[in-house]
């Protein structure tokens, strides 16, 4: 697993039991984000969302953690196997997670009236990305952040409002919801590559499949057969509602 260095802002790959314990991000991806190349040559001091990366860091080493991982700048995403790895394995990284940042970019810091506040968290757009299901579900402890970064809420907290949000009445116990009810919740949600739809699923109901980019709504068809083998919920057979590919994201 390779891990950013909060106060060097420098990668480290670490391997089991050397893991150390860290902080993760979870944000709904911009225009141009800071990646994994950005950070080896030493180009992302100039982006625009390097802000995004400091501003991370900055809470991380506030809150006691000295590693940190963030998808745009830690994964490598010029070798298929890491990023097959990566896929596969993300869910299960929110969750061991110590704590997770939730950044929500469109949320203005100059928002102070306590019902335009809420209304504009209820609305944010990382409430409409694929990714940021699992990044909501897996870990136990998910602080919210505009994009001052100052605080909003802890997931504890925000409850009722990320309920109604995502139409998720436990956000706690996922485990016990049926495979239609995990569709339900995924239905709405877009990601910008088709294929994603099926691998930011992959966690949430348990099972793993290489990422084959290009095959497009094939994707879901082999994560149903996945979820198929994997259990006997057949009320994936009974789901009638949208599946998560109305959009190209």
């Amino acid at each position: 697993m390779r891990l950013l260095n909060a106060s060097t802002l420098t990668l480290h790959e670490f391997l089991g039991s050397e893991i150390p314990k860290y902080a993760i991000l979870s944000h709904r991806w911009e225009n141009t984000e800071v990646t994994f190349q950005d950070l080896k040559d030493g180009t992302g001091p100039g982006m625009a969302s390097w802000s995004k990366v400091t501003g991370c860091c900055a809470q991380a080493l506030l809150d006691g953690w000295e590693y940190l991982w963030i998808d745009s700048c830690c994964i490598d995403k010029s070798g298929s196997a890491e990023l097959s790895e990566t896929i596969n394995s993300m869910f299960a990284w929110y969750q061991r997670a110590e704590v997770c940042y939730a950044y929500l970019s469109d949320v203005s810091p100059a928002t102070e009236d306590s019902r335009a506040k809420y209304f504009a968290i209820q609305n944010s757009k990382w409430f409409t990305r694929g990714w940021t299901l699992q990044e909501l579900l897996a870990p136990y402890y998910v602080d919210f952040f505009d994009q001052s970064w100052t605080w909003i809420g802890s997931k504890s907290c925000l409850e009722p409002l990320i309920s109604e949000a995502t139409k998720i009445t436990d956000l706690w116990d996922h485990q016990s919801a049926s495979v239609a009810q995990k569709m339900s919740w995924a239905s709405s949600r877009e990601t910008t590559r088709i294929e994603d739809r099926a691998h930011s699923l992959l966690g949430l109901f348990g099972v793993h499949m290489p990422p084959l980019y290009g095959e497009r709504v094939n994707a879901f068809i082999r994560l149903q057969l996945e979820i198929l083998s994997k259990t006997d919920d057949d009320s994936i057979l009974a789901w009638n509602g949208p599946v998560p590919y109305g959009h190209s994201g």
